[in-house]
């Protein structure tokens, strides 16, 4: 059952046929994910005082209905030290096509992943998971699952994958939190099960995971039309 706050993102979003990502970040939010700490600006004074409360370095993001690919113009500026950065970054983003706000918020580290769904007109909707950022078009190493899941498919999907050693720790680096993946594989399929209805897709790319937890670092909702 969706909260009222959720549907209240999915009406309002219907416009567009997509959920802007603070929107999209605040269902996974209310849905029990971890999400980075994150705001939205509009005017200079604005976003140096969010980025001062969230603590540099921080992620900027374009937030505009016309723009769903942020990456293709340039919308997606990390590693932002500074008061003088932020402006100047505000300054350019402000100019793309159907800017409404940037969206600012804290770097997260870890081992990229993604996480994703799709409506398939057989089957229902089939859960994603595989490794995330560049790797996931170079290496195409992904588990596919039904929804919805136990944990045990979570337990299968994380083996399915070529490198899911470097999930248990390769080479003397520090192994990710299992457990916090499949909380977050399981969960991420009980939102998909909720919304099939109203969604054609969700992709979650990147899920950074750590040894402490997985963080939705970045996400797209893509309505039914």
């Amino acid at each position: 059952m969706l909260k009222k706050e959720i549907k209240e993102i999915i009406d309002k979003s219907k416009k567009w046929g997509w959920v802007l990502e603070p929107d999209a970040q605040k269902i996974f939010s209310l849905y029990g994910f971890k999400t980075p700490k994150y705001g939205v600006a509009t005017e200079a004074a604005q976003a140096v005082s969010l980025a001062r409360q969230i603590g540099y370095p921080v992620v900027a993001k374009i937030v505009s209905p016309a723009i769903i690919h942020k990456s293709d113009v340039k919308g997606v500026v990390v590693g932002i030290k500074d008061d003088e950065m932020l402006v100047r970054t505000l300054e350019r983003l402000s100019k793309l096509d159907g800017f409404v706000g940037m969206l600012i918020a804290e770097m997260a580290k870890g081992l990229e992943l993604i996480i994703g769904a799709k409506n398939d007109i057989q089957f229902g909707p089939m859960i994603l998971l595989g490794m995330g950022g560049v790797g996931v078009e170079i290496y195409k190493d992904v588990s596919l699952r039904m929804a919805p899941l136990k944990v045990c498919d979570a337990d299968h999907m994380i083996n399915g994958l070529v490198a899911r050693k470097l999930l248990a720790g390769y080479r003397g680096s520090e192994p990710i939190n299992m457990e916090a993946l499949k909380k977050t594989l399981t969960n991420f399929s009980k939102l998909m099960m909720d919304m099939q209805d109203i969604v054609e897709s969700i992709d979650l790319n990147p899920v950074m995971c750590t040894a402490k937890s997985c963080i939705v670092v970045d996400s797209r909702i893509m309505l039914k039309k």
